[in-house]
C-alpha cells in the first residue's frame, strides 16, 4: 500500500503537482518524461510505461529535507486569526 502511494506521489510531482497550487490530477507531460544521468546517459519513459517509470523513481530518488533557517522550517505564524506552519520537503535523485 505505502509503496503504490510513494510511487503516486512520485509521479505526480515529476508530472506537474506544485506545492503552490492545488493539484487537480491533471498531468503536464503528455508524451513521456526524459531524464538525464550524472553520466550522460539519457533515459526516456513514455506515459503507457508508466509502470517502469514509477520504479526509476522509486529506486532513484529519496526524501530530503530544505533548510531549516532559510525557509522558516516547523515555524508556528499566524495568518488572518489562523495558525499555520511551514513543512519543508524536498525530492533529490540519487547520485
Amino acid at each position: 500500500f505505502y509503496e503504490y502511494k510513494i510511487k503516486r506521489f512520485l509521479t505526480d510531482v515529476a508530472l506537474g503537482m506544485m506545492p503552490s497550487k492545488v493539484w487537480t490530477g491533471k498531468y503536464d507531460a503528455t508524451g513521456g518524461y526524459l531524464i538525464v544521468k550524472e553520466n550522460g546517459d539519457v533515459l526516456c519513459y513514455h506515459i503507457y510505461n508508466r509502470n517502469e517509470f514509477e520504479d526509476y523513481l522509486l529506486n532513484n530518488t529519496k526524501l530530503d529535507t530544505a533548510s531549516s533557517s532559510r525557509h522558516g522550517f516547523g515555524e508556528i505564524y499566524e495568518n488572518s486569526g489562523e495558525l499555520y506552519f511551514n513543512l519543508n520537503l524536498q525530492i533529490r535523485f540519487k547520485k
